[in-house]
């Protein structure tokens, strides 16, 4: 950004700015069909899943469309993750839309106010505010027989009616709070990440800090610099190699504006790299030298011997999501930082306590606990045809045709569903894929003027049965580790088990024997 000019030395004071108008957002797109009609397509969500799925239809000639956010601004993830240090672990040139690159890039890892700008932009550039209804939480969605249509119901009270519904809600946003005897007893400030309480002042504090996840590395570097004590609370180590973060410099930039090929190239090289991961995942052995470099990243910056066993994982590295960071290790080593790798026994009105009888006393409690993936629906009101509800269909387990349709709720497509979720690659390119498979499904439907599409229980069922057999002996099912991809009953719910050019190749053209379409009910 420019700096303004500053006024000349014989200029008058500058009169006091009149305050400006608060801003209007876009009336909000009505039905084709007319008040009260039902829209053609209904989407939850304003993160990188709704807002593709947004530019998608509009791309395809489908305007006829509402976004529902529980919000008043867009966002999604990089909206409700405002806690210190918050940034993706992928790095820029690749956690952006294929479509929409963005030349501006600060840095090789983007931070969180960066990545919310590029979504703001986005809604920009695609005129997508008119489609969006804010402060629009949704309760739940039925599906009418009758009518064949969704029914969304909001928190205010209104019914939104679709002919598709379209979740772009992604699996990580019900933050996971752990049940510990006496939490509710805690007289003091506790928080999640995802929920960071920027009221409170961590400075002078004593502050415990119980998980040591993705969100956790990044903000207990950030918040050691303030407390009077910071205790780290462990259950399980998690593998970090260096964060090989820089700032993207001006020749790059200027590169990139220029020769859109050069940023093209570093994007592909990038993707490449995350890309071959997932050859360690069926053979562990072949991430022998990231794990070889993750141990030097550790004795590197934990010279403390005691301190490096606590922090070293007794798993198969990729059995849980592989941290990337060069500063949480160096914060741990501070004086007034302690880790403890005891369990907590309970908590107490200013205290934890721990399973070997020792007191912490703590002002504040901060959770970077992660979130509910693979039970994320359990307590979801979806209702498909003929009343089935979605615990029902999914009493054995969450599943869905290729992470995006379910059998026995027609016109109901997921994005980010489950199966589809990644721990080496950018989450984006699966939203590409399966916005592309929405589309195609919606195209099928209009094609053959009928009113529902639903995915065949057969198709369904033999696309899950490969993906639990290409899971046998995979790492995160074999690694020796409980992770988020795995349900209560160790069956891999959340991730896809081989590679993203496979998933593409999946999604790229859709099977119409997989579905069936059906016409109005009469």
């Amino acid at each position: 950004m420019t700096a303004p000019a500053a006024p000349a030395a014989s200029a008058a004071p500058p009169a006091p700015a009149a305050p400006a108008a608060p801003a209007e957002r876009p009336a909000v797109v009505t039905p084709a069909a007319g008040p009260g009609g039902p829209y053609k397509v209904v989407v939850i969500g304003t993160g990188f899943s709704g807002l593709g799925m947004a530019i998608g239809l509009k791309k395809s000639g489908i305007h006829d469309f509402v976004i529902l956010e529980k919000a008043d601004e867009v966002g999604g993830t990089w909206r409700e993750n405002t806690y210190p240090g918050c940034a993706c672990d992928i790095m820029s040139l690749l956690y952006s839309y294929s479509f929409e690159p963005n030349t501006g890039w600060s840095r090789m890892f983007p931070r969180q106010r960066e990545l919310l700008q590029y979504i703001k932009d986005i809604v920009d550039k695609y005129d997508l505010a008119q489609h969006i209804r804010f402060n629009t939480e949704v309760t739940g969605s039925e599906y009418d027989d009758a009518t064949d249509t969704w029914q969304v119901f909001t928190a205010g009270g209104d019914v939104v009616r679709g002919r598709a519904l379209i979740s772009g809600m992604g699996p990580l946003h019900r933050p996971s709070i752990p049940d510990l005897p006496g939490l509710a007893s805690f007289e003091g400030t506790t928080f999640h990440s995802a929920e960071w309480d920027h009221s409170y002042d961590l400075t002078g504090k004593r502050v415990a800090v119980i998980g040591t996840g993705a969100s956790a590395i990044q903000f207990v570097p950030q918040i050691a610099k303030r407390t009077a004590h910071l205790t780290v609370f462990q259950r399980t180590p998690p593998w970090i190699i260096p964060k090989p973060d820089r700032r993207v410099t001006g020749l790059e930039r200027a590169l990139f504006r220029r020769v859109p090929l050069v940023q093209r190239g570093y994007r592909n090289g990038v993707y490449l790299m995350q890309e071959t991961f997932v050859l360690g995942f069926k053979n562990p052995k072949l991430l022998k030298a990231a794990s070889s470099l993750a141990r030097l990243h550790l004795a590197r910056q934990v010279p403390d011997r005691a301190l490096r066993r606590k922090l070293t994982p007794d798993y198969t590295m990729g059995c849980k999501r592989t941290l990337v960071s060069s500063d949480y290790y160096p914060a741990l080593m501070r004086p007034d930082v302690e880790l403890t790798t005891e369990g907590i026994a309970e908590v107490r009105a200013h205290s934890i306590i721990t399973r070997d009888g020792r007191e912490h006393e703590v002002d504040a409690i901060i959770f970077g606990t992660g979130f509910h993936v693979t039970d994320a629906f359990e307590d979801a009101r979806i209702v498909g045809r003929h009343g089935l509800k979605i615990q029902d269909a999914w009493k054995d387990g969450i599943e869905a045709h290729l992470g995006v349709a379910v059998a026995g709720f027609p016109n109901l497509f997921l994005l980010l569903g489950p199966n589809s979720g990644l721990g080496h690659n950018s989450m984006i390119f699966i939203i590409e894929a399966q916005v592309r498979y929405v589309l195609q499904c919606l195209a099928m439907l209009d094609r053959a003027g009928g009113a529902r599409i639903s995915v065949r229980p057969s198709v369904q069922d033999r696309f899950n049965t490969w993906v639990q057999r290409k899971s046998e002996g995979a790492v995160w099912v074999a690694g020796g580790c409980d992770s988020w991809y795995l349900d209560r009953s160790g069956v891999n719910r959340a991730a896809w088990p081989a590679s993203t050019v496979s998933f593409w190749l999946r999604t790229r053209k859709l099977n119409p024997r997989d579905f069936q379409i059906e016409p109005a009910t009469s």
